[in-house]
């Protein structure tokens, strides 16, 4: 066992595969999206070289400038609406109340769920005629609202299962980052005087940045890319309300054949995932050297 863990080859070995696999599934389309995004290309024909002219129609195009301007207000949304809840339910559970696993599966279950499931459910709560949220308003003495159909609703109609999908996951993430902290300083913060509220902000959460960022990142990343949930609620419609770029982008390829302008929208998704990746490492970088 020694010689094999102190073989450099066989490292080479075990993760050569697992590299391959990397590299075809990943760096190779990204490789042939930025070929494709300079041709100009209905998928069957000839390609023509454009140059970067589909990029120059895109900083043009208002349905995706509004797309871009909906990924960040959904980045910023799951930032709020994710995460401090997550947080807020991982600091409560990791104090040992009774309950502590049963809690932690309810919460977890929507993330088993489909995202097709979960559409497909909201589709009926937000049904205009027959939708639970609007005979709920009714009782009330509402009015109700056809929440995916006007455009003063539907992104925030669209958002929300979204959020409430992915609150379990970054709880379940941000819990065992909690658990990992010894308990034998919560034990020294109590003999100090602290309470649980002092604890958390004082103790936890400095422990665990970053465990945090990791969630940060899944939950920012996930929400510029984001593409399944917001097809099966409105495909980006009413009058691109509620666009992202990856609806955007499917509907430029497999509707328009626009090969071209698609690919160009694909790159700009990876771009834009790398930046805020960065930006975020480089965050939390200061905040290490500060704190």
């Amino acid at each position: 066992m020694q010689r094999i863990l102190g073989n450099k080859k066989a490292y080479l070995v075990f993760v050569l595969p697992a590299f391959i696999i990397y590299v075809v599934m990943a760096f190779v389309p990204i490789m042939i999206s930025g070929y494709y995004s300079v041709m100009e290309w209905d998928g069957i024909g000839d390609k023509v070289y454009t140059g970067i002219s589909n990029y120059l129609e895109l900083v043009k195009d208002e349905a995706f400038l509004l797309s871009a301007r909906n990924s960040l207000i959904l980045a910023v949304a799951s930032i709020v609406g994710q995460l401090i809840p997550a947080l807020f339910f991982a600091l409560v559970l990791a104090r040992n109340v009774k309950g502590e696993k049963v809690y932690r599966t309810i919460y977890f279950i929507p993330v088993l769920l489909s995202t097709v499931v979960i559409g497909q459910l909201f589709l009926k709560i937000y049904n205009p005629d027959y939708g639970a949220l609007n005979a709920i308003i009714k009782c009330f003495g509402g009015k109700g609202a056809d929440w995916l159909g006007d455009k003063r609703f539907v992104l925030a109609a669209s958002f929300f299962p979204i959020i409430w999908q992915y609150i379990g996951y970054h709880m379940l993430i941000l819990y065992t980052g909690i658990k990992s902290v010894p308990s034998e300083i919560y034990e020294a913060a109590q003999i100090d005087g602290a309470t649980e509220t002092q604890m958390a902000v004082h103790v936890t959460i400095p422990l665990i940045k970053n465990t945090m960022k990791v969630s940060l990142t899944f939950a920012v990343i996930g929400s510029l890319k984001l593409f399944d949930l917001i097809w099966v609620l409105t495909k980006g419609g009413p009058l691109h309300a509620s666009e992202v770029p990856s609806t955007l982008m499917y509907t430029s390829i497999f509707t328009r054949m626009e090969y071209g302008m698609g690919s160009a929208m694909a790159v700009f998704i990876v771009v834009e995932c790398l930046l805020f990746y960065f930006v975020i490492e480089k965050f939390f970088k200061v905040e290490a050297i500060t704190y």
